[in-house]
């Protein structure tokens, strides 16, 4: 297994781009279902089953909703842009790029020790 030696910047904003899409994930949970107002609606029962999907009406987005899901959608923007065009990457061989960037995915899993070995 290839072991790289990730500036730290690049570990802070991959951590970073994973706790905003952690929160803007569990943010999304608590929304509507749709964000316009919308009527709900009740399927056909499932052949050889009971279930019967559904959902209830959609008063759609407040605009605070709507703006913290834009500020979510920036912060995600912007650091997977990071992440994505940071200088490291330059300096691998084209053939570890995307083992690199794979790695970096889950070096917050693993101790520092481990990393730098």
């Amino acid at each position: 297994m290839t072991t790289y030696d990730f500036p730290q910047d690049l570990r802070d904003a991959q951590l970073a781009l994973h706790q905003t899409r952690a929160a803007h994930d569990q943010y999304a949970r608590t929304l509507p279902w749709s964000a316009e107002p919308m009527p709900g609606w009740e399927a056909d029962k499932q052949l050889h089953s009971d279930y019967r999907s559904a959902k209830p009406d959609s008063p759609g987005y407040t605009d605070d909703q709507r703006r913290e899901m834009a500020r979510f959608r920036a912060e995600l923007l912007e650091l997977s842009t990071l992440v994505a065009t940071h200088p490291f990457w330059a300096t691998l061989e084209r053939d570890k790029i995307v083992d690199g960037r794979m790695t970096l995915q889950h070096t917050h899993e693993t101790p520092a020790v481990a990393q730098a070995g």
